[in-house]
């Protein structure tokens, strides 16, 4: 739950007052004291005797609208019409289309577009299918792939309700990196189904974007997809997450004097997302590291590891002391805190605990580990998921860029050189002269990051 008016639940209400100099005035005030806040306000309609207006406020969450609702039933005069929820209007009937190139106007257009002429581009395809990247969509176009088990916060809500999420993504992709993406929700949660319906549409798209598969099964769906396509696969969970993660800790590291190789950083989350910054950190020059999950600190040799899984390759390559206990008993002394895992698991006076100079980045969506305002009391640096606050991780600084180079390249796979490349140039976009505790990474609108992260990629993948 929301603790700060977010535009996530913006509200607009049509409301009719008393034509007096103080109306718009008293309507602002009460949604104010109510807690919202007026982002915009619009007099439509006025005459001698009545004001109809139309305002837009951010409120915490349904229950807290539904609050300042009544508060403005309450005043005499009020009268409350329409309330929309601006979220939900912003996705009537999805948030995507798709249109054609090129223009049918007459028979010849319809000649050159489709019977007869595309039969010559098939037969050219037939003799030379590299020229499908040329001469079809294929070259810009990629899947975003999801079963719908694990959405955002949300967990396993199953493919119809993410499909929102995917439509977003695909958004995204066209917004931040002029990529064509469709959503791909696929009505099956058995690994082996996923991987063969993802191969059969395979030909179609020049890359593979996996997307809210939960773990363990998401790893083995992108090592399987990875070593049967010629195309790239990106689990963004996990390598976008990864990346973003990355470069923010190293420009965090600059805000206060630490370096990579001396840190001791403590890890909340052991799943797709957490593995993958775990082990891009390790690359880029993490030396001491200690992860905690649901049964606590994770050490070589804890009876409910399993051999050969994820979680074994995570106590093999962490806490070398063999550490145990709890995260908060974890967290004491630590330099750095990443939290990929679930909402309100530390507090203030466990950050008190840490280093000085310490730095926390509380990632779990849609509410964080530490609420911001709290780890701040004592942390040098705090980042999180959320836009409400400075220093959002946010994975559309990564995905974009990177499927960019991707594509620009005719990469057929991915390595860890490109990622390391593209955590670089993110780091990169924030200047020496920008640098601060509050701006360690770029905005997710700033001009440049997705064509950095691009080139970067592009270079690696050229080689």
């Amino acid at each position: 739950m929301s603790t700060t008016p977010s535009v996530q639940y913006s509200i607009t209400m049509r409301l009719e007052a008393p034509a007096t100099p103080t109306t718009v005035s008293h309507l602002t005030s009460a949604i104010e004291a109510s807690g919202g806040i007026v982002t915009a306000l619009d007099v439509n309609h006025s005459d001698q005797e009545r004001v109809r207006v139309d305002v837009t406020c951010a409120t915490r969450n349904s229950e807290h609208a539904d609050e300042i609702v009544s508060a403005l039933k309450s005043i005499e005069g009020v009268v409350v019409g329409k309330v929309s929820d601006r979220t939900f209007l912003a996705h009537l009937g999805g948030k995507l289309t798709v249109e054609s190139k090129l223009p049918i106007r007459n028979r010849d257009d319809l000649s050159l577009i489709y019977t007869p002429g595309v039969a010559r581009i098939c037969e050219a395809i037939v003799k030379d299918p590299s020229d499908a990247r040329r001469l079809t969509i294929k070259r810009n176009t990629i899947a975003v792939v999801t079963d719908g088990s694990a959405v955002l916060g949300l967990g396993n809500i199953g493919p119809l309700a993410a499909l929102p999420v995917m439509e977003g993504k695909a958004a995204l992709f066209k917004r931040f990196a002029d990529i064509d993406a469709f959503p791909i929700c696929l009505d099956t949660q058995d690994v082996d189904e996923i991987v063969r319906t993802v191969k059969a549409i395979a030909p179609g798209f020049a890359g593979i974007n996996l997307e809210d598969i939960s773990a363990p099964r998401c790893f083995e769906v992108e090592e399987r997809l990875r070593a049967e396509l010629d195309i790239p696969v990106f689990h963004d969970d996990q390598h976008g997450t990864a990346i973003v993660c990355v470069a923010a800790l190293r420009n965090a590291l600059k805000v206060v004097g630490k370096r990579m190789e001396d840190i001791h950083l403590v890890m909340s989350g052991a799943g797709a997302a957490g593995t993958a910054v775990l082990k891009l950190l390790i690359a880029a020059g993490l030396k001491h590291a200690v992860v905690a999950d649901q049964q606590g600190v994770v050490f070589a040799g804890r009876e409910d590891i399993a051999t050969g899984t994820n979680l074994e390759w995570v106590a093999e390559h962490t806490n070398p002391s063999l550490k145990r206990g709890t995260l908060k008993e974890a967290l004491k002394g630590a330099d750095v805190f990443i939290g990929v895992s679930a909402s309100n698991l530390i507090d203030a006076h466990d950050v008190s605990t840490m280093a000085e100079k310490s730095i926390v980045f509380a990632l779990a969506n849609p509410n964080p580990e530490i609420e911001p305002s709290e780890a701040a009391k004592f942390a040098a640096v705090v980042a999180t998921g959320r836009s409400d606050f400075p220093n959002q991780i946010n994975n559309v600084l990564a995905f974009p860029g990177f499927f960019r180079g991707l594509l620009d390249a005719g990469a057929h796979k991915i390595t860890e050189e490109m990622l390391l490349a593209a955590a670089t140039a993110l780091a990169g976009c924030v200047e020496a002269s920008e640098l601060n505790a509050s701006y360690i990474v770029p905005s997710v609108f700033h001009p440049d990051v997705s064509a950095r992260v691009a080139e970067a990629v592009r270079r690696v993948a050229g080689k």
